[in-house]
Order: C-alpha cells, then sequence, then structure tokens
C-alpha cells in the first residue's frame, strides 16, 4: 500500500528544541530523546467512511511530533497501518451493497487527498492489515506455543493474564476495562474465554467473509491489536520512540497490543511513551462513524474551506485536549489565516527570531500548539500596528509556520 506524497518542509537557522511530551503510561511528562532517527507508530483508519475531523485532529498531533523532531535534525521514521479488514467495514458493505475492497480502496485514496491537502506528512510505511497477514500468522502460532494463546470454536484467543504487567498502559481496573472491551470491540461475555478481556488473535473463517490461510490456525483472519504489533515489530522492533492514536485507542488496543508484543519477546517496553490525542465532538457527543455526528474533511474542502484553516481549526485546540467543532471554530480559523497571510506578504516587518523560537519552546513542551499560534499572532498584530525594518522577518516567519505548523502562508 502506498501512502501520499510529501509536502517540502523549509529549513529553519538554528536547531530545535527536544521534545517533552505526556506518556499516558506514566501519567506524566517524558522528555524524549531519540537517537539520528526517531521512530513513531500511529495507528490508522477503518477505511469504511471519509476522514472526520476527530481522525484529522489525531494525525495532526503525530504530524506536529514529527515537525519537532526534522526540526531538531533528526530523521523520522514514520509509520501507520490501514485496518483495511474488519467488522465495521464488512458491515458497511453489505449495508452499501458493494464489495468490501472497493469501499476499502475508495475510503483509502479519500484519506490519502485529505491527508495531502492538510499538508500532513506521510508515512515511510503505510500497510494494511490484508498484506500483514503472512506476518501475523507466525505470531499467533508463535504465541499458542507459547501458552498465551488457546481456542474458542475455532477462534484463537490471547491470555492477558500471560502478561504480568497487562494493564500498566491504561491504568485501569478490571471493571472498567470489561465495560471498555464490550463498547470497543470486545466479547467480554463470549462463553469459553478464560478472561472476559481475552481478545481475539484470529477469526476462524465465517460463512460468506473473506479469509485467508492461516496454516495451523486454520482459514480466518486476524484481529486487531495483532495487526498494529506485527507491522510495528516488523518496521522497529520493541523499544521505539512513541506509540501513538486518540484517546480511544489507550484501551483496549494499545494495551493489548503492548501485551501481545512484551510476551512474543520477553522484551520490554513496546515503545517508549504512549501518546494519546483527545476526542472531537459535535452536538455534544463525540464525533464517531457508529453515531453518524461527522464533520469531513472531504466536504469541508468541496465546500471551498482553505484546507490551511481547517488545520489551524485543530492547532487552535491542545493535542491531548477534548473539544468540540463549531461553526465559531472555523471562523475564527478563517480569520488568523487572513491576518497571518497579510502580515507575511508585506516586504519587511518585526524581527522574526523571537517568534521563532517562541513556536519552538511552545511545541516542545507537550506540542502547546495554541501557544504556538498566540506568538504568531503577537507579531502578525506588531506587524499590522507599527511595521518593521527586517526585511527578511515575513519570510523567515511564513517559513517557521510551514515548517513548525504545516500551514502554508
Amino acid at each position: 500500500m502506498y501512502a501520499w506524497p510529501a509536502s517540502e518542509v523549509p529549513a529553519l537557522p538554528g536547531r530545535g528544541r527536544d521534545l517533552r511530551i505526556y506518556d499516558t503510561a506514566t501519567g506524566g511528562p517524558m522528555a524524549l530523546d531519540p537517537g539520528p532517527v526517531a521512530r513513531v507508530y500511529v495507528c490508522g483508519i477503518t477505511p469504511y467512511d471519509a476522514t472526520h475531523m476527530g481522525h484529522a485532529a489525531t494525525y495532526n498531533a503525530f504530524d506536529l511530533v514529527q515537525r519537532v523532531w526534522l526540526d531538531t535534525k533528526r530523521q523520522v521514521h514514520y509509520v501507520q497501518n490501514v485496518t483495511d479488514i474488519d467488522d465495521p467495514l464488512l458491515e458497511r458493505a453489505v449495508a452499501n451493497g458493494e464489495d468490501w475492497t472497493a469501499l476499502s480502496e475508495r475510503e483509502t485514496a479519500l484519506f490519502r487527498e485529505d491527508m495531502t491537502a492538510l499538508r500532513m506528512l506521510p508515512p515511510r510505511h503505510y500497510i494494511g492489515a490484508v498484506e500483514s497477514i503472512p506476518r501475523i500468522v507466525p505470531l499467533v502460532e508463535r504465541l499458542r506455543e507459547l501458552g498465551a494463546a488457546y481456542e474458542v470454536e475455532g477462534d484463537t484467543y490471547f491470555s492477558v493474564e500471560s502478561d504480568p504487567d497487562f494493564g500498566a498502559v491504561s491504568g485501569l481496573d478490571a471493571q472498567a476495562m470489561r465495560l471498555l472491551s464490550a463498547e470497543r470491540g470486545g466479547d467480554p461475555d463470549r462463553p469459553g474465554k478464560k478472561n472476559p478481556l481475552d481478545p481475539m488473535l484470529w477469526m476462524a473463517a465465517r460463512p460468506g467473509e473473506p479469509s485467508w490461510d492461516g496454516a495451523s490456525l486454520g482459514a480466518g483472519r486476524p484481529g486487531w491489536h495483532i495487526e498494529c504489533v506485527a507491522i510495528a515489530l516488523e518496521h522497529f522492533g520493541m523499544g521505539f520512540d512513541v506509540q501513538g492514536g486518540g484517546s480511544d485507542l489507550v484501551f483496549p488496543h494499545h494495551e493489548m497490543g503492548v501485551s501481545h508484543a512484551q510476551v512474543l519477546t520477553g522484551e520490554r517496553p513496546f515503545a517508549k511513551a504512549y501518546v494519546h490525542a483527545g476526542m472531537v465532538a459535535l452536538d455534544g457527543a463525540k464525533m464517531s462513524k457508529s453515531k453518524g455526528n461527522l464533520v469531513f474533511v472531504s466536504q469541508l474542502r468541496r465546500d471551498g474551506v482553505d484546507p490551511a484553516a481547517i488545520r489551524l481549526s485543530l492547532l487552535a485546540h491542545h493535542y491531548r485536549a477534548d473539544w468540540e467543532w463549531t461553526d465559531e471554530v472555523l471562523s475564527a480559523a478563517r480569520e488568523r489565516l487572513g491576518r497571518w497571510r497579510a502580515a507575511v506578504s508585506r516586504p519587511d516587518g518585526p524581527a522574526a527570531e523571537a517568534v521563532v523560537e517562541e513556536m519552538r519552546a511552545a511545541l516542545a513542551d507537550d506540542l502547546d500548539a495554541p501557544a504556538a499560534l498566540a506568538a504568531v499572532d503577537r507579531w502578525a498584530a506588531q506587524q499590522a500596528d507599527d511595521g518593521g525594518t527586517d526585511e527578511g522577518a515575513p519570510g523567515v516567519v511564513s517559513r517557521a509556520v510551514d515548517a513548525l505548523l504545516g500551514v502554508a502562508l
């Protein structure tokens, strides 16, 4: 599977600051010190509908992570998956009366278009679950050999009790885990499971549904969590820098994936930091495909909204915050974009060094994009009020907004 084209990231004078970011597992900020190549894995979409603002907010957060690292003169190895086989995808295809592969390919293509328009930096590896099945099957077989997997009516499950550190990422108690498991794709009430929380590793073939050769597992298709583990281990191994996604992935998806990987390898940690973006609401409820309360990036683009304004709407909120999409949010972003473009269109202006350093400091401090926006706002206001004599300043500010925030002025 291929990703989307990369937009050029301007080089800025000097060197950016090292990133401190909130780690879900420890419940506090963590100073990240990657090597020359920083490694980040972000969980991707299930392509049964278009990219909504909740998706865009999540990928914007990890785009900022990449941009902060690039500004420190590091390379970034970014990997993202596509869950291109799963129950919601099959259910939507049946409801639409179309082939599930056609649905998946169409929505993945639209996602690429949205990411390109929003100037999100692409992953080096963009990998579908289906193409990962040859990697997944041996891992499930290995978990079975280790005594960490068992069968229920032909389906293979992972035993969470095989990992003594299970629960360390989310910090949730068993009751909360069980409720979230039922809400987020698990089957805690299925008879025959050793523990209600045990997740499926391999689903035996169902009549009328696609299946693949699972070697000793029999024909079937992979579970959700093992997919990301197989991809991350293939490209990174253990101990990569950041595993990321929306906060709704903390449990069960990331919790289960960590346990899968730790039992498979006998090593710890799976990732050095677990980073999660907040949820975006509409009309008082979290945007979700199941609820249908969605604002689509593609629809906004068709309505003539500048993608830079969409991106500024996202950047106006701290990545960990839960917030609500409103017309006022977009209106404020459009106004800000207009002010900034007017400010950088002049041949000279106030000195740029201070605003660039303010932006760097804000983003290095747990991706504080609102503080970075405020720094540019102050520079633009000074430009409007007093102007300046630094002939190169508007160009420097424009390149910094592009490089650090992904907004083309």
